[in-house]
C-alpha cells in the first residue's frame, strides 16, 4: 500500500509547466479560503435565487404548495402547468460528489436510505429505555398474554412531522414493534403482525419485509426466500393478504435451476392506483404535493454534513431531507444551494436566527418544485489568500511579481493534472477512505469496518471509542463512548450490537449508512486508481500538446451533460494512429477512466497498467459490483486537465505588487500575499491547482 501510495501521489507531483513557483501558505483563517457554487446556470448563488433556475411552487401561505396557475416573480407572470408533480423518491448524496461533473454512479436497485439517529431524535435516556424495551420484547417467552399488551411512552411530540420522524425512526431500527399515538404522545408496544408473519418466516426476513412496506418506494418489490412447500406458500399468502391486501399484491413465481429443479418463491409488489386519474385542482394539489423550499447556506469552519445535521435537529426532520449540488470544504466559509423538503419557507426563516449561533446563515429562502441532485452544479469560484510569499531558493521579495506572473500565466494557458486532492482520502493520520473502499469491492466486511473504526491521532472522545470497539469488539460499550454528533459511526455501532460483528453483522452496519455514503468509500479507491492512472499517462507516456494513439477523447456528442449535470460515460472515442499523427486531438481533450463495469480503458500502454493495477489490489476479476450493500459502479470518465477561468490576482507587501483586476471581496491581508480568485469546473480541487502555481504543498 505505501508503493501504491507512492506511485499515487507522482499525479499530485507530474507538474504542466516549467516555472519555479513560490512557498507559501493557505487557510491560515477560514475567510482567507471562500468557496462560492455556481449553479448549472453559470451564476453565483450569492448573486441569483433558486427561483431563476428551478420550477417554482405556489403556496397558501398554510406550507403547502403545488404548481398550478400563475406566479408573479419579480413583476413577472409565469404560466406553469396544471398537474401536480410527482413526489420524488428520497436519496441521500454522499460524503462527497464522486464524479459531479464526469458521471455520477447510481445504484440501480430502489431502497430507502433515510439515516436516522434514534438517540439524537428521542434522546439518550428514552432511547436507552427504548432499546432495553425492544430486547424484552425480542427475548421474553411469548406464552403470557398480558407481556404483549406492555406499552412504552417516548414522549410528547406537539408537532406532526416530529411524530412522523418518531414512527419511522422506530419502525426502521426495530420492526417487530409498532408505534401508536395518542394525542400528541408516542406509544410503542410489540407489533402482532410482525410476529404473525416471523412464525412463518425467519426473523431477518420478516424485518427486511417490514421496512419495505414501510419505506413504501414507489414501482419497488419484495421477493421472499425459495419455499418449495405449497401449502406453506398458501399460508404466508392468506396472511399477506389479510393484513396488507389493500396496498400490496402477491404472486408465487417459479425458475428452473441446474439438473431440472424448479424453484418458487414469493414476490411483493405495491398496487397500482385503482382509481382513474383525474385532472387535478389547485385545491388538490396543495393536499398531495410535497413542500420543498429552497435556499443559499452560508457557513463557517463546518462540514456541510455536519451544518446539514444541525439544521435538521433544530427543524425536526431527517438529514437526508436536506439535498444539495455538491460538498463544501470545512476549512472556509463557503456558499451553496440547497433545498429541504416538508418545511416551508415561513418555518425555515421563522428558524434561521438559531442557525446562527452554529456559524449557519441563510439567504434566498423560497418554495421550489423538487430537490436538488448531486452534480447539479457548473463549479465553484474560489477566493483565497495565500500568505508568507517566498522563493524556492536564493532569492529576496523583489523576485516575487516575476515568479507569480509567470506562475498564473502558465496554468492559465497550460492548465494542471485533475487530480483529487488529500481530502478526497481523509486528512487524518489514520486508515485513508480509499482502503476502505477497496476492503469493500474485495466483500471483506469485517476488515472494512475495522479499518473504518480506525482511530486518527489524539486522544478526543472519537477515538476512545474507536481504540475500544477495535480493542474488545464491544460495540455497546463502543457506542456509548461515541460523541452523539459522529452519527454514521454511531449508525454502524448500533448494527453491531444489533447483527453481531460478523461478516453478516458488518454487512448490516454498513447498509445501516445511507447509499451515497457506502459509495463514498468505493469511489475514493476509485480515485485513487485515476491518480495513479493520470501520472502513469504524463510521466511515463509524455505531456506532449497532442494526444496519443490509444487515448480516449471525448466525442462532440459526449461532453453533454445529463439530468443530474453529469457528463455520460458511454461517449468516448479512442485515438487512431493517422488521428496522432495529424494532431486531430489535443492532451487537453484527454480523458482517464475511472474503474468501473461499463467503461472502455485506454488501447496503448495506460490500458495494461490499469490491469496490473487492479490485480495487484486484488480485483482482477471485480465486477464492481457489491451485491450485499446494493452497491453498483459502472464508472466514469474525468478529464486529465483542468484550467482555472476568471483568474485574478492582487500582490502585496512586495515591490512591484500591481493593483487587483477587480474589486477583491478578501479583507487586504498583511506581508507579502497574493490574494486570487478564479473558477473551475465542479469535482475540480482548488489546492491542486494551487500545488501546480506554487510547485509546493500550499
Amino acid at each position: 500500500m505505501e508503493e501504491e501510495a507512492k506511485t499515487d501521489s507522482l499525479a499530485l507531483e507530474c507538474f504542466m509547466s516549467d516555472h519555479q513557483g513560490f512557498f507559501g501558505s493557505i487557510k491560515n483563517s477560514t475567510r482567507d479560503f471562500v468557496v462560492t457554487e455556481i449553479n448549472i446556470s453559470g451564476q453565483l448563488v450569492t448573486e441569483t435565487t433558486l427561483l431563476e433556475h428551478v420550477t417554482p411552487q405556489l403556496s397558501d401561505g398554510s406550507g403547502q404548495v403545488c404548481l398550478g396557475g400563475e406566479l408573479k416573480i419579480e413583476g413577472q407572470v409565469s404560466t406553469l402547468t396544471t398537474d401536480c408533480a410527482s413526489e420524488e423518491t428520497d436519496s441521500t448524496p454522499g460524503e462527497l460528489d464522486c464524479a459531479v461533473v464526469d458521471c455520477r454512479n447510481s445504484d440501480t436497485t430502489a431502497a430507502c436510505d433515510d439515516v436516522y439517529d434514534l438517540e439524537g431524535v428521542l434522546g439518550h435516556a428514552v432511547n436507552e429505555a427504548l432499546e432495553q424495551f425492544a430486547a424484552s420484547a425480542r427475548d421474553a417467552p411469548r406464552l403470557v398474554e398480558t407481556a404483549k399488551s406492555a406499552e412504552l411512552s417516548l414522549g410528547t411530540f406537539p408537532e406532526k412531522h416530529q411524530r412522523a420522524l418518531v414512527h419511522r425512526a422506530v419502525r426502521h431500527f426495530f420492526p417487530f414493534l409498532m408505534t401508536l399515538t395518542n394525542k400528541t404522545e408516542v406509544l410503542v408496544k410489540e407489533d402482532p403482525d410482525y410476529e404473525e408473519l416471523a412464525r412463518l418466516v425467519s426473523e431477518e426476513e420478516a424485518e427486511d419485509f417490514f421496512r419495505f412496506i414501510d419505506a413504501k418506494v414507489p414501482n419497488a418489490s419484495f421477493t421472499f426466500a425459495q419455499d418449495d412447500s405449497k401449502e406453506h406458500r398458501k399460508a404466508v399468502h392468506h396472511f399477506l393478504s389479510k393484513r396488507f391486501g389493500k396496498l400490496v399484491e402477491t404472486k408465487s413465481f417459479s425458475d428452473v435451476a441446474g439438473h431440472g429443479l424448479q424453484k418458487t418463491s414469493i414476490t411483493v409488489r405495491f398496487r397500482a392506483r385503482s382509481k382513474p386519474g383525474k385532472k387535478r385542482t389547485a385545491t388538490d394539489c396543495q393536499e398531495e404535493c410535497a413542500i420543498y423550499t429552497g435556499f443559499t447556506l452560508r457557513k463557517e469552519n463546518l462540514e456541510t454534513l455536519e451544518a446539514i445535521g444541525y439544521m435538521a435537529a433544530l427543524l425536526g426532520v431527517l438529514p437526508s431531507d436536506f439535498t444539495y449540488a455538491g460538498i463544501k470544504d470545512k476549512r472556509a466559509l463557503t456558499h451553496q444551494s440547497m433545498v429541504v423538503k416538508k418545511i416551508s419557507p415561513e418555518r425555515l426563516t421563522q428558524k434561521s436566527p438559531e442557525f446562527e449561533k452554529k456559524g449557519i446563515q441563510l439567504s434566498h429562502i423560497q418554495p421550489v418544485s423538487q430537490p436538488l441532485h448531486l452534480g447539479r452544479l457548473r463549479g465553484n469560484r474560489f477566493q483565497l489568500v495565500v500568505r508568507d510569499l517566498r522563493p524556492h531558493g536564493p532569492g529576496s521579495g523583489a523576485d516575487l511579481p516575476r515568479l507569480v506572473r509567470e506562475a498564473l500565466d502558465n496554468v492559465e494557458a497550460k492548465g494542471f493534472v485533475n487530480a483529487y486532492g488529500p481530502q478526497r482520502f481523509g486528512a487524518g493520520q489514520g486508515v485513508k477512505a480509499d482502503q476502505v473502499g477497496l476492503a469493500l469491492l474485495k466483500g471483506e466486511m469485517v476488515t472494512a469496518v475495522r479499518l473504518f473504526f480506525t482511530p486518527d491521532e489524539g486522544d478526543d472522545l472519537q477515538n476512545r471509542a474507536k481504540n475500544h470497539f477495535l480493542q474488545t469488539g464491544n460495540a455497546k460499550e463502543s457506542l456509548a463512548l461515541m460523541p452523539g454528533h459522529k452519527v454514521r459511526e454511531r449508525l454502524v455501532l448500533r448494527a453491531l450490537h444489533r447483527y453481531g460483528t460478523g461478516r453478516e453483522g458488518c454487512a448490516r452496519g454498513w447498509l445501516s449508512l445511507p447509499h451515497g455514503t457506502r459509495a463514498f468509500y468505493v469511489h475514493a479507491y476509485c480515485s485513487r486508481v485515476w491518480n495513479g492512472a493520470a501520472a502513469f499517462r504524463l510521466c511515463r507516456l509524455g505531456r506532449g500538446a497532442a494526444a496519443l494513439r490509444g487515448d480516449l477523447v471525448w466525442t462532440r456528442e459526449g461532453r453533454g451533460r445529463g439530468q443530474g449535470g453529469e457528463q455520460t460515460p458511454q461517449k468516448v472515442h479512442v485515438v487512431t494512429a493517422a488521428e496522432e499523427a495529424e494532431g486531430v486531438f489535443s492532451l487537453s481533450q484527454v480523458v482517464l477512466p475511472m474503474p468501473g463495469n461499463a467503461v472502455k480503458y485506454p488501447e496503448n500502454a495506460l490500458g495494461p497498467w490499469y490491469r496490473e493495477r487492479l490485480e495487484r489490489d486484488g480485483l482482477r476479476d471485480c465486477r464492481f459490483r457489491v451485491t450485499p450493500l446494493k452497491l453498483n459502479v459502472p464508472g466514469c470518465y474525468r478529464p486529465l486537465l483542468a484550467y482555472p477561468r476568471n483568474l485574478t490576482r492582487r500582490l502585496q507587501g512586495v515591490p512591484g505588487g500591481g493593483p487587483a483586476e477587480r474589486d477583491d471581496p478578501l479583507a487586504p491581508p498583511a506581508g507579502p500575499s497574493l490574494a486570487l480568485s478564479f473558477d473551475l469546473d465542479a469535482s475540480c480541487y482548488a489546492t491542486v491547482c494551487l500545488r501546480e502555481i506554487m510547485k509546493c504543498d500550499p
